[in-house]
């Protein structure tokens, strides 16, 4: 009997006292181990962007998520499973998440037209139309080579859609989800489920129970990290994961990227994230500390000989001053998007260590206002308003 695609072991549970749902975990994959609570960066062309394999792994990173939507429009599924699968063809030995191109029915709703089939894509890139449905999706997947595929799902904005058409997504994902699992044939990837249901406490409740129902390798908490507030994410989470609370899988949380959301996330039982955030603010100059988040591009910096952040191991903190990066972005230089980067996802890297080790060492609940301060007080929503 061939051996699972994935396994996920508990190593430390919550405590008894519920003071956290909290959980250490260990996920492995056909490409390695993943230890959780773990942050993906998001390497949505096959490239982190600004970043060379060697930095990512210099950062933490042990897996990393790739775009199935964008790698089919180019360079093309096909042709990178002819030179060898995703792994090969961008210097990665590691893990490899794949979405299934659902976020784009969402990020490219005024190019695409959903139905009970499936979903039409006009391409951003020269306006020709694509079909996906969700067997188009698990083979584009399949023949992409990732460690882990996901279902084809319909999200939709949490905090601006009415109840009727969250429900109608939720039940398409629900056949969609059914389809996907029908249509994966490739024993070596593992598959995940997502779950649905916005912020109806109900339709969030049975679409975790459906989803549950199914044989999937993980569980994703989809159709949040949008425009919902922190608050209303919070109570989405508190509704599902106590029903899956006995489940023996890997729960992932689609979307989430600053450190303070993940952090409650992972109060909330949640294992695994994934974001552009930490690179995407990077690239505007934006840079994590514990106190909050420095401006490079802001004049005070130009003097600065100080390192972004004082007992930081990222490339940029090593050998570079904040005067140094204020140059670089302000001469519009390459090297600003690398070093800038690598900071942010080292810092975001880093807190996920922090949290393992409170975690290992029973010591999460009471570190928690600590670690709270440590996040450096930038949720998504501040986030995004920041990049803007």
């Amino acid at each position: 009997m061939n051996a699972p695609a994935a396994r996920f072991e508990v190593l430390v549970p919550p405590p008894a006292d519920g003071s956290t749902q909290a959980r250490l975990g260990r996920l492995t994959v056909g490409h390695g181990v993943i230890d959780t609570p773990q942050f993906m960066p998001v390497g949505t062309n096959a490239t982190v962007k600004a970043l060379h394999p060697d930095d990512l792994d210099e950062v933490g990173a042990s897996i990393i998520l790739a775009n199935t939507y964008h790698l089919y429009l180019r360079p093309g599924h096909e042709r990178i499973e002819r030179l060898g699968g995703l792994h090969r063809f961008m210097g990665w030995d590691r893990p490899i998440l794949t979405d299934s191109g659902g976020f784009q029915v969402v990020s490219l709703g005024e190019l695409r037209v959903v139905d009970d089939d499936g979903v039409t894509f006009r391409s951003h890139i020269d306006g020709s139309l694509h079909r996906f449905t969700p067997e188009h999706a698990i083979d584009v997947q399949q023949a992409l080579g990732s460690d882990v595929a996901l279902a084809f799902d319909q999200p939709v904005r949490p905090g601006s859609s009415s109840r009727a058409a969250v429900a109608e997504a939720t039940d398409r994902t629900h056949r969609w989800a059914e389809r996907s699992i029908a249509a994966h044939t490739r024993t070596d990837q593992a598959i995940f489920g997502i779950v649905q249901g916005g912020l109806e406490a109900d339709l969030r409740a049975d679409s975790t129970r459906f989803i549950a129902s199914l044989p999937f390798d993980g569980i994703c908490l989809g159709g949040l990290a949008g425009d919902e507030t922190a608050d209303e994410r919070n109570a989405a989470l508190d509704v599902s994961v106590p029903i899956l609370r006995d489940d023996p899988r890997v729960r992932y949380l689609m979307g989430l990227g600053s450190p303070l959301d993940m952090l409650e996330a992972v109060h909330r039982g949640v294992d695994l994230f994934d974001s552009v955030l930490p690179a995407r603010v990077a690239r505007t100059g934006q840079v994590w500390v514990p106190e909050g988040r420095l401006n490079l591009r802001n004049q005070r910096f130009l003097d600065d000989a100080d390192p972004i952040q004082d007992g930081c191991p990222c490339l940029a903190c090593r050998r570079f001053s904040r005067a140094y990066l204020a140059h670089l972005f302000r001469a519009r230089e390459l090297l600003a998007y690398r070093l800038a980067t690598c900071h942010n996802l080292t810092f975001t890297l880093d807190f996920m260590a922090r949290i393992r080790s409170a975690l290992r060492a029973g010591t999460f609940p009471g570190l928690l206002p600590d670690l709270r301060s440590r996040a450096g007080r930038i949720s998504a929503g501040e986030a995004a308003v920041q990049s803007a």
